[in-house]
């Protein structure tokens, strides 16, 4: 049925002469038979509410396969009215044969074998040989102009079936041979000029992108020529200027190397005459240095036995402080031993109270120990007295003598910077 269809609708276009519309019914006829060929074989898909069975699955798939056909299946789902997929999937078979891709487009879908299992039973008529020889019948529908109206068909609702009687042969039909046999040969020309028309096409597009690309790079040049002219003439107008200007560097430099040449020769002889007094001026000097350089020595050898006087001043003070700490140690322990003797005043002083008849006794042993006490105060009194003058005396020579080191290490400092000027 596929093949009668496909061929009857030839037949009758080529007949009829003109650009076929919506209510051909050869076209008619033609679209239900493909309906049925899509659906023969196909798998039936669980919904929530029932089971779906349409064709719209395989050929929603082609825009992925076929990136051209993403336009189709765009403009698809954006026409208004469509509710159903079989509604979805009549629009796209109309869109398709306007377009002259759809043995394109059904020739990407039957390679992917692995793709249609998904949707098709492995006896479909789309998953046999078949479905290539009818996807190889419809290349003959590129002869075919169409222009049919989508948009406002109910196609949601049309029911296909199939009329017999279109594809039944008559009298006529036996007779007339020689007009097929006439439609195939204006078919098999058309189609040459159609393929011929593409190619031409393709050549034309192809010029013309090379004419451009050479108007183009034409205009660049001239523009790049026109800018290579100016620039010959401003480098011409430099060299002009650099040579002027080069003339008068000359003149200037010759002039100059003359009056150079009087100066070098007056400063020559000047030179000459200055070069005698220079000398013994030369000589003088080294004199003089080789007399400082001597006397700078004997400063730094002075200074360093100034330096290691100072270190011994430094360790006698610190055996005096040695010495000092030493008897303040001692004072202390005298200290402590005039409190112990002052507590033991106290105790016989109680005990005095406490007894009568010791009291004489106990005054003449108080008498006795304020004799101690008193002679204790007085060692402790010149001993602090002793070493505070060995302390002020001390200070007194270790700041005199510091004093003289500080004084005699600026003199030699002073002496020596006058050397090193």
């Amino acid at each position: 049925m596929a093949k009668l269809s496909i061929k009857g609708l030839i037949e009758s276009a080529l007949s009829f002469g003109r650009t076929l519309d919506s209510d051909y019914p050869p076209l008619q006829q033609f679209f239900v038979v493909m309906e049925h060929c899509l659906k023969h074989g196909l798998k039936v898909r669980k919904s929530f509410l029932s089971y779906n069975k349409t064709i719209w699955g395989p050929l929603e798939l082609v825009e992925k396969l076929y990136p051209e056909a993403e336009e189709i299946a765009a403009s698809v789902r954006d026409l208004p009215g469509l509710k159903t997929p079989l509604g979805r999937a009549r629009a796209w078979l109309r869109l398709a044969l306007m377009q002259k891709k759809m043995a394109d487009y059904l020739r990407c879908l039957i390679i992917q074998r692995e793709l249609l299992s998904e949707f098709y039973e492995y006896h479909a008529l789309m998953m046999e040989e078949e479905g290539a020889v009818i996807v190889g019948l419809l290349v003959g529908l590129n002869v075919i102009d169409a222009n049919l109206c989508v948009k406002g068909e109910d196609l949601d609702s049309q029911v296909g079936v199939i009329d017999f009687s279109m594809y039944l042969k008559s009298d006529d039909d036996i007779g007339g041979k020689e007009r097929n046999e006439q439609i195939a040969a204006i078919l098999d020309q058309k189609n040459y000029v159609e393929e011929l028309n593409r190619q031409l096409n393709s050549t034309v597009s192809s010029l013309h992108a090379r004419v451009d690309s050479l108007e183009k790079s034409n205009t660049k040049l001239i523009e790049e020529l026109a800018i290579a002219k100016n620039n010959i003439i401003k480098l011409q107008e430099e060299n002009h200027q650099l040579r002027s200007e080069n003339t008068l560097i000359l003149m200037k430099t010759q002039h100059h190397l003359e009056v150079t040449k009087v100066d070098v020769e007056a400063e020559l002889q000047t030179y000459k005459h200055s070069r005698q007094g220079l000398d013994e001026m030369y000589n003088e000097a080294r004199r003089q240095l080789r007399e400082e350089s001597q006397l700078r020595q004997d400063m730094e050898n002075e200074l360093v036995v100034q330096v290691s006087m100072k270190h011994e001043i430094e360790l006698a003070m610190k055996l005096l402080e040695k010495d000092i700490h030493e008897k303040q140690d001692t004072l202390i322990g005298l200290r402590q031993q005039l409190d112990e003797v002052k507590a033991i005043n106290m105790e016989m002083y109680q005990k005095l109270q406490v007894s009568d008849d010791a009291m004489k006794e106990k005054n003449e042993i108080i008498g006795r120990l304020e004799d101690k006490t008193n002679q204790i105060n007085a060692t402790m009194k010149q001993l602090e007295q002793s070493d505070k003058d060995l302390l002020t005396q001390t200070r007194t020579i270790a700041m005199s003598f510091v004093k003289c080191a500080s004084n005699e290490a600026q003199h030699q400092y002073k002496l020596v910077k006058d050397i090193s000027f």
